[in-house]
């Protein structure tokens, strides 16, 4: 289940990636010219970029180590190992194979980078992503992850609360729902020359849900710069739904008053519901989704999947009264 600590840095050895497993990352980044610092820690690698001025308040790093802050938001399950996290992934955009996005996402520029905001807001335009994302008040979110395929993961993400980021757009009353849009170039996405799915991808939230403390919107995980294939340069992440809800290399974000439409649930309804909070009570329609596989452990390694992922405390009342095996 979801709990706050008031140190969630001091977490047990045996609760985090092994340090020998993390160090060995860094130094085959070293190895590609992605970060000269492989040999510290990753706090001892932060600490010496800054003191070095190739980060610092505000500016937004092209690779290596960000500058965050720790939170209280963090479970107790064991994270997964860093090679999982940015070797397995839906990123459809860049085929539909899981080993497809590490493989051919590289071809993705992401700086510069930016965001258009349109509807039902007093500030709309185009906005560089320096300007959405304050990279001077970056903070650590440990979250689970859990896919509509019935399997799983716990990632350190970087980045910072979505309310905060939709707030300064400051949305009219008539600003019921954000739509997200993700990035479209044919050229450097291979997977969009093929009708996978109708492109660009778009997703939505409710703006209850959209502002809830838990939805957020990261830029880096495992304390550095987003990799590509999760996502570069920014994507949201919403726990206590299917992992698919959590749109990648955002492009474009509306303030709506309908319901949007959104990718998967326009490509197959019966299956993927706008709502796709996870539910192991309301199986998919090929699949159950009481329990899970979790990536990362052995190959026997499952757990029983939980209500909202674990995190009903902050999110039920979002949805009381609601059906939520209708409203799937």
């Amino acid at each position: 289940m979801f709990i706050r600590k008031n140190r969630p840095w001091q977490s047990r050895e045996d609760d985090v990636t092994p340090k020998g497993l993390y160090l060995d990352r860094r130094a085959i980044m070293a190895g590609g010219g992605a970060l000269a610092l492989a040999g510290l820690s990753g706090c001892e690698a932060q600490s010496a970029q800054v003191a070095a001025g190739q980060t610092g308040a505000g500016q937004r790093p092209a690779s290596g180590a960000l500058d965050f802050s720790a939170t209280d938001y963090t479970i107790a399950d064991p994270q997964t190992p860093y090679p999982a996290v940015t070797g397995y992934n839906n990123f459809y955009e860049f085929g539909i194979g899981k080993d497809d996005p590490a493989r051919y996402a590289s071809a993705l520029t992401t700086n510069p980078w930016s965001i258009e905001i349109e509807g039902h807001a007093a500030r709309t335009g185009r906005f560089a992503l320096e300007d959405v994302v304050d990279f001077s008040t970056l903070e650590e979110r440990i979250y689970r992850l859990r896919c509509v395929e019935a399997w799983s993961m716990v990632i350190p993400w970087v980045g910072v609360p979505l309310s905060r980021v939709l707030a300064a757009f400051q949305p009219t009353s008539d600003a019921r729902y954000v739509q997200f849009e993700t990035h479209l170039d044919r050229d450097e996405m291979r997977g969009t020359r093929f009708p996978v799915l109708d492109w660009p991808y778009v997703e939505g939230l409710r703006i209850d849900e959209a502002m809830n403390e838990l939805a957020f919107l990261a830029v880096g995980l495992y304390g550095e710069v987003l990799p590509n294939q999760n996502g570069a340069p920014v994507r949201l992440v919403v726990p206590w739904k299917y992992g698919y809800k959590s749109i990648k290399s955002i492009s474009k974000i509306r303030f709506v008053s309908e319901q949007p439409e959104t990718s998967w649930n326009r490509s197959a309804p019966r299956e993927y519901g706008f709502y796709s909070n996870v539910n192991p009570n309301r199986a998919h329609p090929r699949w159950s989704q009481s329990s899970e596989r979790v990536i990362g452990g052995n190959v026997f390694a499952r757990r029983d999947t939980e209500m909202f992922n674990g995190y009903a405390e902050q999110v039920a009342h979002m949805y009381a009264g609601m059906d939520l095996i209708e409203n799937h």
